[in-house]
């Protein structure tokens, strides 16, 4: 069987009307970068932001007539505003959320998710993939039904932090089944793409991305979706915060002055979209010598606990910067589920008890998601 070809493809979706049924989609300039991975297919159709819902229709024409290709296993199509001067009309400035039923669609979208939590951090490097896993596999520890989803479309770590190598086969006609590892579910775009392969995607593209891993994906019943949200305060964490009705973040830092200024943004960002903050972890809060267990304050100490009190938010807890959590990290056995009786998962353990604590606490009050305003 002859392999997939972007030239393939365009072929086909050159028989997909316009928006306004003049000309087609390809020659409109209105689909975006094709990516292709195997018998994966990637692509978005950039269409007027106030037309989405009405052009459903067009998105799923593109999409059937790629999935009809030989070869095709499975395609996403997002719809984005990336380029709506191209039917003629500007896009809007983004003044404020989509209108409040589309953040009530988005909660019906995920009926079987209970509680969502981010885990974010203000800048790259500070280990909050690792935290994430670890405290999803912390809050698994204590019982309960967890999901993962990594919405660090740039820099998915998923698949290597859980040594998942496969891909996503259809649920349904319409979803896909989530991937599975120690025990969680799990949905990264790394399980559609190479992972050598650069996501060269614009905002639109990535928000349409994440709220399709959340609406496309089969989730089954979860007490709790831990979101590994990319670093900083751009398009994910809005998206995200405007989509979900999210019950709060958990933001990771090193004790060093450089990554609390940027854990601060991240903490007035999530208080400005109305999330609470569950609390801030100190990552690679000391070195433990492995071979004399001398500690060692590489990073500052105690920078990350003193913010937490001055911001009012819970300190949750240190986490150490060991070898063994390097080394279980890179090798797809994260440390809480490799050694679920040692030091190391004890820390994260204790974090995820904390987590679920104040989620226990704030049940009943969750609040809808919120709409956002973006100030000049």
């Amino acid at each position: 069987m002859a392999a997939v070809t972007k030239d393939r493809i365009l072929e086909e979706l050159r028989r997909v009307k316009g928006p306004n049924l003049e000309g087609d989609i390809v020659s409109l300039g209105l689909v975006s970068e094709i990516v292709i991975n195997g018998g994966k297919v990637i692509f978005s159709i950039s269409v007027d932001p106030e037309r989405a819902f009405e052009l459903e229709p067009l998105r799923e024409a593109a999409e059937q007539v790629v999935a009809d290709i030989p070869g095709v296993e499975q395609v996403m199509v997002a719809l984005t505003a990336d380029r709506a001067q191209a039917q003629g009309k500007a896009a809007p400035a983004p003044q404020q959320a989509a209108p409040s039923g589309g953040s009530h669609g988005a909660q019906a979208d995920l009926p079987n998710v209970k509680s969502i939590i981010a885990v974010a951090s203000g800048k790259g490097g500070v280990g909050k993939s690792t935290s994430a896993i670890n405290i999803a596999l912390g809050l698994k520890a204590l019982g309960l039904k967890v999901g993962v989803l990594d919405a660090d479309i740039y820099g998915p770590s998923m698949p290597r932090l859980l040594g998942i190598t496969d891909q996503p086969q259809a649920a349904n006609e319409s979803q896909l089944a989530p991937m599975k590892g120690f025990g969680l579910e799990v949905m990264s775009i790394g399980f559609l793409v190479e992972e050598d392969t650069p996501m060269i995607w614009r905002g639109p593209m990535v928000m349409s991305a994440l709220t399709q891993m959340m609406r496309d994906v089969a989730w089954g019943e979860l007490d709790v979706m831990v979101v590994d949200m990319p670093p900083g305060t751009g398009d994910a964490q809005l998206t995200m915060a405007q989509q979900v009705p999210l019950a709060g973040a958990v933001i990771i830092s090193t004790p060093q002055d450089l990554a609390l200024i940027d854990a601060r943004k991240g903490i007035a960002m999530f208080r400005k979209v109305d999330v609470p903050i569950l609390g801030v972890v100190e990552n690679m809060s000391y070195f433990l010598c492995p071979s004399c267990g001398t500690r060692s304050n590489i990073f500052g100490t105690g920078g990350a606990k003193a913010e937490a009190t001055r911001l009012g938010v819970p300190f949750l807890g240190e986490v150490p910067l060991h070898m063994d959590i390097r080394e279980k990290s890179d090798a797809g056995t994260p440390v809480v589920a490799a050694e679920p009786d040692g030091p190391h998962a004890k820390i994260y353990k204790d974090i995820a008890a904390r987590v679920w604590a104040d989620l226990q606490a704030k049940r009943g009050g969750a609040k809808a998601a919120p709409k956002i305003v973006v100030e000049n």
